[in-house]
């Protein structure tokens, strides 16, 4: 089910297509801006589908909390006394909160995009408070199952902020969909090191505080904005991809100043006060995509002021009640197509499926072999670099890095997740118009690549744990805007809200069966191996840790091995839908622009548009 929203009118600059020609009008800046024409430039800024993407990314860079276990898992395993393999388990169910967003898709199919956010929002401070209340002995006899239900609904949040700011970004501009996927999950991936600063500067040193931090922070941001985020009409602006790259030179300026400040943390020792001042970098940072906002939105604004200007040359015909608007040979298709559609049940055709690149109904899609690799290739590629982000700090104690370089790791990993993220949203969408180079190919090699940083924690590489950082971050950031942008662009757009987040699933599945049943069930076998030899037995509700390259050793190489076998997967895929990828792929969302704008352009010059006097 589709949700209605106001319909445009044909004056409105964000529903029609503009050409370079018309960006720069001149006569406004000639006479001046007064306050009613501020007040509506104003209007033109927060309303604006720019607007929206720069909410987005302050979403997006709250949203990756997930993310940061390994930072504060430490609290949690020594304020609780767990084993490794009882918290790998409450780091299954934090994933499985973090991806198992189906009911977040299916909410939004229905509702608009405010009611997924606000949902998240109230998740996301509920889940991680309860944490915070129980590492910090505010609350008492705290069992494990309550520690997975509490971790799997403040995780549950980032797949509701994922659906409500993401998927809409995604059907707003759906032509540069690559780069909207890499640009906002970029923000995601950065998100780690971003609350880091912060969470110094609020808090300084105190870990406890962390959880806290990660609480009320992204539900406040997401209530701010839950207004502001709504699907709009598919535009077509000529200078939209010039705009991203805008965007994107921003967050790599943030990116490479949180670089540089993490190697400075690592050889310095900052106070609270000096933290504060690295924290209001990164917050002018965040802030400044607003500028390219309002730059875009002011030459969107002079336009409709020209339109406005121009209002006498069109033509207003009273409104006759007894003539019926004209109704195209086309529109009369589809509505007799779409009356077919309802009187067919979905069972009955969900082994049939469309072409690639049509809309797939949600069963067809589940049901289908692309989709059927695709969750295959998810969970032995996500499943290990998620396995190794969230045991890093347990792999640099049980490898002998000191406690400094555990916040590196994380920070790294945030760090090079943002680059894979953007490298892949961007790369795959430049080499995918020039050169026909399928995105599916793409993450075959992104599983290739990955397979390098599980052999460096498993052999335990001097300083390798610095370089696994770095690859495995980039591997496990690249893996999400490539898997997206497959899914919108083989299944269609109609019920992405839905199969973005069926894909997502395939993370915990993943995670559980090689970082429960496997990282943590072979470090504990070790830790207690270690513990006979010492002649010492474990009491109960003592934490369990092992030291030395063995903790780990066995599990990477079996990582290793379930991954080669994802990329092989992989590459049916890319056999399966080469011919697909060597066509037009958004000619179909380039027809329904230029359309709708003809459409406007008619209906303007019969007087069977919006009238003025109507407004």
């Amino acid at each position: 089910m589709e949700t209605k929203y106001s319909k445009p009118t044909s004056l409105d600059p964000q529903f029609r297509t503009i050409p370079p020609e018309k960006m720069v009008v001149a006569g406004i800046a000639a006479r001046g801006v007064g306050w009613a024409d501020m007040r509506s430039l104003s209007v033109q800024v927060i309303t604006g589908r720019w607007f929206v993407l720069f909410a987005s990314f302050l979403i997006m860079a709250a949203a990756g909390a997930t993310y940061m276990f390994g930072l504060y898992s430490g609290t949690i395993k020594n304020a609780l006394g767990y084993d490794q393999t009882t918290l790998n388990l409450l780091s299954f169910f934090k994933d499985l909160g973090a991806n198992v967003g189906v009911l977040s898709g299916l909410i939004n199919e229905v509702t608009p995009p405010w009611v997924v956010l606000s949902i998240g929002a109230v998740l996301n401070f509920f889940g991680y408070f309860m944490i915070w209340l129980a590492v910090s002995k505010k609350i008492t006899n705290t069992k494990v199952w309550h520690m997975c239900l509490y971790i799997c609904i403040g995780a549950n949040s980032q797949a509701f902020a994922n659906t409500g700011s993401l998927v809409t970004c995604v059907k707003n501009f759906p032509e540069s969909r690559g780069v909207v996927l890499g640009v906002l999950k970029g923000y995601v991936g950065l998100s780690g090191a971003i609350i880091t600063q912060l969470y110094h500067a609020f808090y300084g040193t105190d870990p406890k505080a962390l959880i806290l931090l990660i609480g009320w922070l992204p539900a406040a941001i997401s209530f701010a904005f839950l207004r502001t985020i709504r699907i709009m009409k598919v535009i077509r602006q000529e200078n939209e991809l010039k705009v991203f790259w805008n965007f994107l030179y921003i967050s790599l300026g943030l990116a490479g100043f949180l670089m540089v400040i993490i190697i400075v943390e690592k050889e310095l020792n900052f106070s609270q006060g000096e933290y504060g001042g690295s924290a209001a970098v990164v917050l002018l940072m965040l802030f400044l995509p607003l500028a390219v906002v309002i730059q875009e939105e002011f030459k969107l604004w002079k336009i409709k002021q020209q339109s406005l200007r121009e209002s006498v040359q069109v033509k207003i015909v009273p409104h006759n009640s007894n003539t019926p608007p004209p109704c195209s040979s086309n529109s009369i298709t589809e509505q007799t197509s779409s009356e077919k559609e309802v009187s067919v049940s979905c069972f009955s055709n969900m082994f049939n499926p469309p072409e690639r690149g049509e809309d797939y109904t949600i069963l067809q899609a589940l049901f289908s072999i692309d989709m059927f690799i695709l969750f295959f290739a998810t969970i032995c590629g996500v499943g290990g670099t998620l396995t190794a982000i969230d045991n890093l700090g347990q792999i640099g104690i049980s490898q002998g890095y000191p406690q400094k370089s555990l916040s590196t790791f994380i920070s790294l990993v945030s760090i090079w997740n943002y680059l894979g993220r953007v490298t892949a949203g961007f790369g795959s969408e430049i080499v995918l118009h020039k050169y026909k180079f399928p995105r599916p190919l793409i993450l075959t090699l992104i599983l290739f690549l990955s397979c390098v940083g599980h052999l460096l924690i498993a052999f335990n590489v001097k300083n390798g744990l610095y370089f696994a950082s770095i690859v495995i971050g980039f591997s496990f950031g690249a893996q999400w805007p490539i898997l997206f942008a497959i899914i919108s662009e083989i299944f269609g757009l109609k019920y992405y809200s839905t199969l973005y987040n069926f894909g997502s699933v395939a993370s915990p599945i993943g995670l559980y069966i090689l970082n429960v049943r496997v990282a943590g069930h072979l470090y504990d076998r070790e830790a207690e191996r270690q513990m006979k030899a010492l002649g010492k037995q474990r009491i109960h509700g003592e934490e369990l840790n092992c030291v030395g390259v063995e903790c780990y050793k066995l599990s990477f190489i079996i990582i290793t091995a379930v991954t080669l076998v994802g990329s092989l997967v992989s590459v049916i895929l890319v056999i399966r839908s080469r011919k697909f990828y060597k066509g037009d792929i958004y000619k179909k969302f380039r027809e329904e622009a230029a359309k709708a704008v003809e459409t406007e352009m008619a209906q303007a010059r019969n007087g069977t548009g919006p009238s003025l006097a109507q407004g």
